[in-house]
């Protein structure tokens, strides 16, 4: 039962980390996904603003004060937009001179549109987001700038070349339509799917664009983290980053374990919407104890109430078990009496009705049946004992009577020599025939009267004979 407990719960626990993993696999890409749905819209809104107020002010492209208030008019209609610059060629509208018309909010907190003579503190022709668009001809968002000074709030810029006539003439000027990275920022944090994962965004330099650490922002990449050398699972991550795949890494950073799931920045496509490719790309970081915290936490809970359970299931069996091998126990001990010669052990009736039970009243019943055969043997014995006793008695007797016979009978030719050399002295005496008739008359006097003697003793020998004769013919009658 322990094992199979044990089995299944590793089991259990195998495919609870798998849908776990799976879950928030799932979860993070519609976060992700979510996101870049999200900030795509704030970057769509500024394109779709920023084409209207081109069309509208190209008829008045040669009025100067209409591109000021065409550039102001674009920042106050749309929230996400926190500049706007209509930038022409030196000289368009006098030789020589260059002309900006730049308005942007104070701050995000401040939603006032100022003027500005400048867009930071060198001119707009050497700057990004004025050259690329006239060198290339093509609407394009910027990556941030950084190398623009004076330049304090973290911006990314769409940039529309404008055209005096059809699109086939070559762009006089370009019109910069700015968007805050903050709001940005803003967005990516808020897609926060647990309580210490945050999001980042990188450009195809793997610059951060956003970071929850301002610090990185436009100063660091993430090539240039020490982690980058030591941590090989944050190196895989940022070059499947950039190379444009989807999936998921794990790295260490500062003792801490990290998951990061990432994918690119792909733009919705819309009719008319200028497609250039952005290359940034998304990600999520996880600590491991957001994803995997609460099934660790499970699996701890769970491992405890199996050790509990195995402990209490170890101590009931115990109990169950010494409770039901208790006849075992005193059947055994009353086997070992009954071994050392006690059969008249006591043992109780059983209260069980179980095959132990049943066991404890046949050896009762045994122990009884031999009890009794047992005490009849005694008897026997005692018997035998007894005839043995009497027996030996009988042995001794006759031995003794035998002794007394070979006494007597002894005793009997002792006397039966003397008579019997008597008699051949004198037969012998008489066949000499030196004896007088009146010796030989003596001689046959003492003839008889030796052979009387020994008849005598003859016949008190058969007696004898005969009496011991009837006491065995007495004994076997009895016997």
């Amino acid at each position: 039962m322990s094992i199979l407990l044990l089995a299944s719960m590793i089991c259990m626990l195998h495919f609870s980390r798998k849908a776990v993993k799976e879950e928030t696999l799932l979860s993070t890409k519609q976060t992700l996904d979510g996101t870049i749905a999200r900030i795509d819209n704030v970057l769509l809104s500024a394109e779709q603003a920023a084409g209207n107020h081109y069309f509208m002010m190209k008829p008045y492209l040669r009025d100067p004060e209409k591109m000021y208030r065409f550039s102001k008019e674009l920042v106050e209609s749309n929230p996400y937009i926190i500049g706007c610059a209509i930038a022409l060629e030196p000289g368009f509208y006098e030789e020589g001179q260059e002309f900006m018309a730049y308005y942007h909010r104070v701050n995000k907190y401040d939603s006032t549109v100022v003027r500005a003579d400048a867009f930071g503190n060198s001119r707009y022709t050497q700057q990004g987001w004025y050259t690329k668009p006239l060198q290339t001809a093509k609407t394009c968002w910027i990556k941030p700038m950084t190398d623009v000074e004076g330049v304090t709030e973290p911006i990314v810029t769409f940039a529309i070349p404008i055209r005096p006539g059809d699109e086939a003439q070559k762009p006089v000027g370009v019109m910069g339509i700015d968007v805050s990275l903050k709001l940005l920022s803003d967005i990516m944090l808020e897609s926060k799917t647990s309580r210490n994962s945050y999001c980042v965004l990188f450009d195809e330099e793997g610059t951060y664009i956003v970071h929850p650490d301002s610090n990185k922002l436009f100063r660091q990449t993430i090539f240039t983290q020490k982690e980058f050398k030591t941590e090989p699972g944050l190196k895989e991550a940022a070059e499947a980053m950039l190379r444009g795949e989807t999936g998921y890494n794990p790295f260490t950073m500062n003792g801490t374990e990290y998951i990061i799931f990432y994918m690119p920045f792909t733009r919705m496509a819309v009719k008319g919407r200028s497609m250039e490719t952005l290359n940034w790309h998304v990600g999520i970081v996880y600590p491991k104890e957001d994803v995997y915290g609460e099934y660790n936490h499970m699996v701890c809970y769970i491992f405890i109430i199996a050790l509990v359970s195995l402990l209490l299931m170890f101590v009931l069996c115990h109990i169950i078990i010494r409770y039901m091998l208790q006849p075992l126990k005193l059947l055994t001990t009353s086997a070992q009496r009954i071994a050392e010669g006690k059969f008249d052990e006591q043992i109780p009736d059983s209260h069980h009705t179980n095959e132990i039970g049943h066991l404890q009243d046949n050896f009762k019943a045994m122990q009884q049946s031999l009890a009794v055969n047992i005490g009849e043997m005694e008897q026997q014995k005692v018997t035998l004992q007894k005839r043995a006793d009497e027996l030996k008695k009988a042995y001794n007797d006759i031995k003794k009577a035998d002794r007394m016979k070979t006494a007597f009978l002894h005793n009997m030719t002792n006397q039966m020599i003397t008579p019997a050399a008597q008699i051949d002295k004198d037969v012998s005496t008489m066949f000499a025939g030196t004896t007088s008739t009146d010796g030989i008359l003596t001689l046959t006097e003492d003839v008889q009267k030796n052979g009387e003697a020994i008849t005598k003793l003859l016949n008190d020998l058969i007696n004898m004979s005969e009496e011991e004769m009837r006491k065995e013919d007495s004994y076997e009658n009895e016997d």
